[in-house]
């Protein structure tokens, strides 16, 4: 039986370009959003709005360009103004916090602290890999204090014609446990909420153990999540039907994610996501190119190669929804080949987020 997999719609300003599963055509990769590490994209994705913390973050990852060119002077003006955000808004940035998460804020900003500190003495220093390592450090201590910034009621609405669907209320860490060894994500249900829980449920359930790679196109997509047999999806036990998942993508600075409709759709031809398509191995669900909304329990893995990204537009970003990133064992998906399977997906941190239905 012929499976539904992912199609995509790759285009460049001068020449459109479609590209089915199942089809051998030339097809150029689509540009990607500026920014390319999945911690910072997760960092900028989270519903917080404390823009000393932000000013720090964005202090420290702008010495990205600066480092690679061996910048010092703008790289140790950066380190000097964290310093001074460091020591001058703590107060603004601790008292944001719900107070019953004050203690370990404060061991979190004591850390971060003498991390900013360190940072200027490396500049000063010229050590690029130490100042590297501790920026990692500190940019890692500023995620986990905006994490804390996150109020404890979701803060986005779900509409209820979707009452029956799972969702996750926040954020989950995976295990991805493949035949070329194991990788790690995050999972982002603040902002793709039935998606992600759609995931989580079926990783909960055991559904992806042992299912094959079942397309491996080099420089496009890794995908798996169908199950054996003539099913496309997965089949709910109790309605014995294919359970479907709307598209979903949330736009910065909007308090309606959308729904049902792609950016195309809309006539968002400019727009970035919050999740973007940006990185190796952000995680996107599959639906079929005849139905925007009949993903079901494919998912595949983005990847992105900067070197074939040429200015122009991104399709893939407003057609598919986007759930999560790989952040750690990025490097695995290289080594993965069409039959090789997913071992297993663990839960590592964030089932209690996950919530059947409404």
């Amino acid at each position: 039986m012929n499976k539904k997999i992912l199609a995509f719609l790759l285009a460049t300003l001068v020449i459109p370009i479609c590209f089915a599963w199942g089809k051998t055509v030339d097809a150029s990769l689509p540009p990607g959003n500026r920014v390319k590490d999945p911690y910072t994209l997760l960092r900028n994705s989270l519903p917080i709005d404390q823009k000393d913390l932000k000013a720090l973050q964005n202090e420290l990852e702008e010495t990205s360009e600066a480092l690679r060119g061996s910048r010092w002077p703008a790289i140790n003006k950066a380190a000097s103004r964290s310093k001074f955000l460091i020591n001058n808004k703590k107060n603004q940035i601790l008292q944001a916090i719900d107070s019953s998460k004050q203690d370990k804020a404060e061991k979190i900003y004591s850390s971060l602290k003498k991390h900013i500190e360190e940072l200027v003495e490396e500049g000063s220093e010229k050590n690029k890999s130490s100042f590297v390592n501790v920026r990692r450090q500190s940019l890692k201590e500023i995620g986990d204090l905006e994490a804390l910034l996150v109020q404890e009621d979701f803060p986005y609405e779900i509409p209820s014609k979707y009452d029956d669907l799972p969702r996750l209320l926040g954020r989950a860490n995976i295990e991805i446990d493949t035949t070329k060894g194991n990788m790690n994500a995050i999972i982002d249900g603040y902002n793709a909420p039935l998606t992600s829980g759609a995931f989580i449920d079926l990783a909960l359930k055991g559904f992806y153990n042992k299912l094959p790679i079942n397309r491996a196109e080099e420089f496009f997509v890794l995908q798996t999540g169908d199950p054996d047999g003539p099913e496309i999806g997965y089949i709910d036990p109790e309605t014995k039907k294919e359970r479907h998942v709307p598209l979903e993508i949330r736009l910065p600075n909007q308090k309606e994610t959308i729904y049902e409709n792609s950016f195309e759709e809309l006539g968002l031809y400019t727009e970035t996501p919050v999740l973007p398509f940006a990185t190796v191995g952000t995680l996107g669900w599959a639906h079929s190119d005849q139905d925007l909304n009949d993903g079901s329990s494919q998912f595949f893995f983005f990847l992105y190669e900067a070197e074939l990204n040429p200015a122009g537009r991104n399709l893939i970003d407003g057609r598919y929804a986007a759930f999560g990133y790989v952040v750690e064992g990025e490097e695995i998906l290289s080594k993965l080949e069409i039959n090789d399977r997913i071992n297993s997906i663990k839960v590592l941190d964030g089932s209690d987020r996950f919530k059947a239905h409404a």
